[in-house]
């Protein structure tokens, strides 16, 4: 019994979002849709910022790296279930599995920390405008970013070391259409005590950290703007943030509902199913979100096209 329970499974079935036969062509065909647009979407705010020379600002930069990150994220769960779905199979190999969870938690932590440095950025072109440009200089913005990646590199692959600890039994079912840490952790035969402390420890650093810095930027940006004294410059110190404002209210608004709802209920399924909304909900509606309002952008889609 011993030697079974430390068998490293090969593979793991990944049993998706439902069983139901006649809904995999609609689910093919929706989540096929939803991936495209949002790859289309967020390469094009990439192509743009690239190719109009007014947009070679910090504030672009960082949203062409946050769209850039918003592709990454929803290409490391959706084309492997829209495969399965394709070819009838549910399988995914060890390596796969232990691959598909390192770039989840990399892009995802990422996406984290983008957003509250896009807010730190707001809140020195709002709060301290004089010195924006000396303050958001290219070597502080170099810097923000590779401190991004590289916390976020490390971070995942400190989870996935963790994982390969783990013993699991011959034959493992994931209740989800990619491989969750969380749901992997807790199907394992092995002590996943350790795991579980790493596991809360980062989720509330991730959690905590960048969500307090997002706060802090906007109490001091809305106490900035409320001391502008006319009313044209009160909207547009709020329109250079609001776009931003959506994305992240909308970024942990679903992520916030989802763990939330995942306390509420013990259906694994359901948790999948509103998974959804932040692995690919919200990256298809950021480039709506930044280029509905953004004038610059609007003009840099129009060069771009023609």
């Amino acid at each position: 019994m011993e030697s079974e329970n430390k068998t490293r499974v090969s593979e793991f079935i990944l049993l998706g979002l439902s069983e139901d036969t006649e809904v995999q062509p609609l689910l093919f065909g929706l989540f096929l849709m939803m991936y495209l647009v949002t790859f289309i979407g967020n390469l094009l705010i990439i192509l743009a910022t690239i190719s109009d020379s007014h947009l070679h600002t910090p504030m672009y930069l960082f949203l062409s790296n946050l769209s850039l990150n918003d592709i990454c994220f929803t290409s490391s769960t959706v084309p492997k279930m829209l495969v399965n779905i394709h070819t009838g199979s549910k399988m995914i190999t060890y390596i796969n599995c232990l691959t598909q969870m390192y770039f989840f938690m990399l892009f995802g932590a990422l996406d984290n920390i983008l957003l509250a440095v896009m807010a730190y950025d707001r809140f020195v072109a709002i709060c301290h405008p004089l010195h924006y440009m000396v303050i958001m200089n290219p070597w502080l913005c170099g810097l923000l970013l590779l401190a991004s990646w590289l916390f976020s590199a490390l971070l995942s692959l400190l989870h996935g070391l963790m994982v390969l600890r783990l013993s699991f039994p011959p034959k493992l079912e994931i209740p989800h259409f990619f491989c969750e840490l969380n749901q992997v952790i807790h199907l394992a035969c092995s002590d996943t005590f350790l795991n579980d402390v790493v596991l809360y420890f980062a989720s509330g650093l991730m959690g905590v950290i960048p969500l307090t810095g997002i706060l802090f930027s906007y109490c001091k940006i809305v106490s900035s703007i409320l001391r502008i004294s006319s009313a044209g410059g009160k909207s547009k110190a709020f329109s250079t943030c609001g776009s931003h404002l959506s994305v992240v209210s909308l970024f942990y608004g679903t992520v916030f509902g989802v763990y939330l709802s995942s306390a509420a209920t013990q259906n694994s399924r359901e948790r999948a199913v509103a998974s959804v909304m932040y692995t690919v909900i919200a990256p298809m509606l950021n480039p709506f979100i930044y280029s509905l309002r953004n004038k610059d952008l609007k003009h840099a889609f129009k060069k771009l096209l023609s």
